[in-house]
């Protein structure tokens, strides 16, 4: 252990210490507790960051493989009626409302993290948690900036024993092993362009989008410990649509539409075509664009250079119910998928055209969905001409969730570690910058930095943390 990371467990021990009186007591009796087979062969001590909504799936995801004991549960809002479900699966599970006292206090019984809390605060549990020598598993997008998702890249080179992976599940269904085994059999090649589309209805698409003020101060649930759940952001003052998936609607704390199903559409493409971050990104439609959530529709330009022997290619993302992208000759029915779950907005009608890309080739189109769905080219009569041809797809060893506890335990990879994730994650973040300011993006791939706009640039970092959380900006 660093001096560095010794000094910070020694001061957060004694302002815990200090503290004690209003720790929760799950947090009082996680400190008697004594656990058996810490490091064994057969599971993964996992502590649960976030455990009510899409946080309390993925633990019951990682925990239904039977590789991972449930060592600590963690939430801001513990014993919210979004949080109780998981509470009453796992009664006896030590409970934190705050992830820094749960590592103090148990970090020595914990191996490995979820981490399924707002996009904003992916941050600072990651890298306390790489800090320690935790295998991390964080939900898409990575981070909220595009400096946070660099450092989160670098604690990770920097520790490289410690397993990480983004939770785009999809990337270890049958659409990883599709595209990979497409791209190396010659069938993807000389991709130019790419369509993707996410035409459901969002969460703000209700409200008035020529809001001009955050929304006024309301009381704050009993359950809820406020200032933590804002972590390192700038002090807001609460109100219901901040919180429990509301979040995503504002700049300040989610990435929008872009950010919740890029990495489920672009994903494969993104990797193996070796795209890396664009030179440009421009917003040619912002249907009701305000400073504060964000657009109704968006349509962005994002343009990738030569890479080696692959020529250019052109990114095109629509987003809004009737921000409907242009559909080649051939397209067919895009059907429901059963591969593809419904956004989280609760019952809707169904969208004009599922979430999914189009990708175009110099010889060949492929349409294809997200999330673990699979590419089939087009026109139909094409696809027959070629159905002798293509490979044989492997069958996935794991899926998302057992991947990462696999390597967790030595035995495999995971297939979206930071390395690869991260650099996804950025494309998104320069999107939502120029879904916010409105202005095209020419970004400098080599300095990582924006030239076209000073504002923008100084987005990439973003405003100061709050005062306390200033350690986790530095690795």
């Amino acid at each position: 252990m660093s001096d560095n990371n010794y000094s910070r467990r020694k001061f957060l021990t004694q302002a815990i210490l200090a503290s004690a009186a209003v720790a929760t007591p799950g947090f009082l009796f996680a400190n008697e507790l004594k656990f058996s087979g810490f490091g064994s062969a057969e599971k993964v001590n996992l502590a649960c960051v976030g455990i009510g909504n899409r946080g309390g799936e993925i633990i019951r995801e990682l925990y239904k493989t039977g590789l991972a004991n449930i060592v600590a549960l963690c939430d801001v809002d513990m014993e919210a009626p979004h949080t109780l479900e998981i509470l009453k699966e796992f009664p006896n599970v030590p409970r934190f409302k705050d992830f820094r006292q749960m590592f103090d206090k148990m970090g020595n019984q914990i191996e490995a993290v979820s981490i399924g809390t707002p996009d904003f605060s992916h941050f600072p549990i990651t890298m306390m948690a790489i800090g320690l020598g935790k295998h991390v598993y964080v939900e898409k997008p990575m981070a909220r900036s595009f400096n946070e998702v660099e450092l989160m890249i670098k604690a990770a080179r920097k520790h490289p024993k410690v397993v990480t992976q983004m939770g785009n599940q999809g990337h270890s269904e049958a659409n990883y092993f599709q595209f990979k085994s497409w791209v190396d059999a010659g069938i993807i090649k000389d991709v130019t362009a790419i369509t993707a589309h996410m035409n459901s209805p969002r969460r703000w698409h209700s409200w008035n989008p020529k809001i001009t003020s955050f929304p006024p101060a309301q009381p704050i649930p009993s359950t809820l410990d406020w200032e933590m759940w804002q972590m390192q952001t700038q002090g807001h003052q609460y109100n219901k649509d901040f919180v429990n998936g509301q979040w995503r609607c504002w700049y300040d704390f989610g990435m929008g539409a872009l950010g919740d199903w890029g990495a489920h559409i672009l994903d494969t493409a993104h990797q193996f075509l070796d795209l890396g971050l664009p030179y440009e990104v421009d917003p040619i439609k912002l249907e009701g664009h305000n400073d504060f959530f964000y657009p109704m529709s968006t349509t962005l330009s994002f343009k990738f250079p030569k890479r080696d022997s692959m020529p250019p290619v052109e990114i095109k993302w629509y987003d809004g119910v009737d921000n409907l992208p242009p559909i080649p000759a051939g397209y067919g029915v895009q059907g429901l998928d059963p591969n593809i779950p419904p956004p989280s907005n609760g019952a809707i009608a169904p969208a004009k055209l599922n979430p999914g890309k189009i990708i175009y080739s110099k010889d060949l189109t492929f349409k294809g969905g997200s999330h673990g769905s699979t590419l089939s080219i087009i026109p139909e009569e094409k696809a027959k001409e070629m159905a002798s041809r293509l490979p044989v797809v492997p069958e996935s060893t794991s899926n998302h969730f057992a991947n990462f506890l696999k390597a967790c335990k030595g035995q495999e990879k995971t297939r979206s570690p930071f390395e690869i994730a991260g650099p996804l994650s950025q494309v998104f973040c320069l999107g939502v910058l120029a879904q916010w300011t409105g202005e095209k993006i020419v970004f400098d791939r080599s300095k990582k930095i924006i030239t076209s706009s000073k504002n923008a640039n100084e987005l990439l970092v973003g405003p100061p943390p709050r005062k306390g959380w200033e350690q986790y900006y530095k690795v």
